[in-house]
């Protein structure tokens, strides 16, 4: 099995922490809230004994990365070019680019700002939206009224951060498991109102679930207990910024060959329409893995690095 080392780099102004694996081609792995490299565990191994240089980095907030402070420091824009700059940190021309939850939108967005330096990209959990009609807030408040939304609970700062770090690892725990395959429908995360908090009514699982184990649940707590939840949570309150600075990009394509797996028991497929992508990205391949949740290439290791193998040798 293929060493994961670690290393700092410096990208778009900032110093990064990444972890990688293997040698050949380079595969860019971009996380998602509230991870780290660490959600990539099963992929740098795999794809690096199948001929990839894989790399997985803490993104921008998180982990060993820098954590601005400004809150503008954490759009789209600054995190393609995070990304961008990877490849010229390590020398390399070109890479595919995946993502998986907010780095899934990392990963649909860099291959369209930046078509000639990602020639294939791969999205787990996010499919790629087309720019909304209202800023991204408005809508979710039209659509969820007087109902409590998550998004639009993290968009004041500080009040998140709050509940999340009061108690670490019950947050990490509770949020995790209710997003997760392994819960029962609807559990914990039926309708209340908009004045709720994030764990309001969840109650601690008895059991994780066996994909995730003592020791990784552990390196997630210590990672966040040390930085807090700040950075990740400033990319949610980029969502309107991002609707503002990326106009130019509503309804562009992406061209390159691209591969969408997700769990049909993840709620971001029931928010988020799927058929949108099919005019959008004409060279897409679906994926679907039944009773899979939320945290794709985590829960179903196996699976998805056979599709994703796949795809990289078929480029």
């Amino acid at each position: 099995m293929s060493e994961i080392t670690h290393r700092q780099i410096k990208t778009n102004g900032i110093n990064m922490h990444i972890a990688e694996a293997g040698e050949g081609p380079l595969v860019l792995m971009l996380h998602g809230f509230p991870e780290l490299w660490y959600s990539w565990r099963h992929q740098l191994p795999a794809l690096a004994e199948a001929g990839f240089h894989a790399v997985a980095p803490d993104v921008r907030g998180y982990g060993r990365t820098d954590a601005p402070e400004p809150i503008e420091a954490y759009t789209m824009r600054e995190l393609t070019a995070d990304a961008v700059g990877v490849l010229d940190a390590l020398g390399e021309r070109e890479a595919v680019v995946i993502g998986h939850d907010w780095g899934a939108p990392m990963a649909w967005n860099s291959a369209v700002l930046y078509p000639d330096r990602f020639r294939a990209v791969a999205a787990l959990s996010v499919p790629y939206l087309p720019r909304g009609p209202l800023p991204p807030t408005q809508m979710f408040k039209q659509i969820f009224g007087g109902n409590f939304f998550y998004m639009l609970y993290f968009q004041e700062p500080g009040v998140a951060e709050e509940e999340f770090e009061a108690d670490v690892r019950a947050a990490m725990r509770k949020f995790i498991y209710y997003a997760s395959g392994d819960a029962p429908e609807n559990a914990g995360l039926g309708t209340r109102p908009n004045t709720s908090k994030m764990f309001e009514g969840m109650t601690d699982p008895d059991r994780m679930p066996a994909w995730i184990s003592d020791a990784d649940l552990d390196y997630y707590l210590a990672e966040f207990e040390r930085t807090g939840f700040r950075g990740g949570l400033n990319r949610y309150r980029n969502m309107d910024r991002d609707w503002q600075e990326l106009s130019e990009l509503a309804g562009a394509p992406v061209k390159q060959p691209a591969l969408f797996i997700a769990g049909d028991r993840d709620a971001v497929i029931r928010m988020a329409p799927m058929d949108v992508m099919k005019s959008l990205v004409p060279n897409l391949k679906t994926v679907m893995l039944p009773g899979c949740g939320h945290w794709t290439q985590q829960e179903r290791p196996r699976e998805v690095n056979a599709e994703l193998i796949a795809f990289l040798n078929s480029l």
